[in-house]
């Protein structure tokens, strides 16, 4: 699972920036080896924008079909001139594995987010930052939580080279279950994923994206998981 390429986004400006894209990824981080897509949208308008990313992994070990399907859409309201918006976010997914004798499936718990963004883009739109403060509620889980985001993007080398991507920390209870039977317990989880381009046409790009997590998507403690990967601008 992704947050990719800036999942929530920075304002971007309108005029420079393509609003959709399609992202392949192959994933060599340990026992992963499978392809993930990623589908988004980023649209602003006169109130403020929307974002939205879909997720979904090809794992051949885990089902016949794509085996975990996630998205995640925002809203955020501009609150005047100001660099700040107020913002509110739906989180969600399921997937699938097999274990023999038994083939499964699991939910990924429903999340609504709320809270305030601060934006800042420098004045020829080549780099810019989000820092975003949100309030966080985990059906079955954590009635009240929190997780602070930050997204960022910088155009390089007459755009040629592109860096961007996100970071997030949020607390979120989970148990891990050890190989001796002895059980671990966590409350915060941290998930960052930057990425970087060659921009080979407007519309074409080549790059890598490094996952780097702790406590993040059934795994306790610290994670690196690096991808080669394409992207498509619509």
């Amino acid at each position: 699972m992704k947050k990719p390429v800036a999942i929530l986004i920075v304002l971007f400006a309108v005029a420079t920036v393509q609003a959709q894209n399609l992202q392949v990824h192959y994933d060599f981080g340990e026992n992963r080896k499978f392809i993930t897509s990623t589908v988004e949208m980023f649209k602003p308008d006169k109130w403020g924008s929307t974002f939205f990313f879909v997720d979904m992994n090809y794992d051949a070990e885990n089902g016949k079909t794509f085996s975990l399907a996630y998205w995640e859409i925002a809203r955020g309201i501009n609150l005047g001139k100001s660099p700040f918006a107020a913002h509110v976010e739906y989180n969600g997914g399921f997937g699938q594995f097999n274990s023999t004798p038994f083939n499964g499936a699991y939910s990924i718990n429903d999340a609504w987010l709320a809270g305030l963004d601060y934006n800042y883009n420098n004045a020829d739109f080549t780099k810019g930052i989000s820092f975003q403060v949100l309030y966080k509620y985990i059906r079955d889980k954590n009635d009240a939580a929190f997780q602070l985001t930050t997204v960022w993007y910088m155009h390089m080398l007459n755009k040629k080279i592109s860096f961007n991507g996100f970071a997030d920390f949020w607390r979120e209870d989970n148990t891990f279950t050890n190989s001796d039977a002895t059980v671990d317990e966590t409350k915060f989880v941290f998930l960052t994923e930057p990425q970087i381009w060659y921009n080979l046409t407007e519309n074409l790009s080549l790059g890598s994206e490094v996952e780097i997590s702790s406590n993040f998507s059934g795994n306790e403690g610290f994670m690196v998981n690096p991808t080669l990967a394409g992207r498509w601008k619509f």
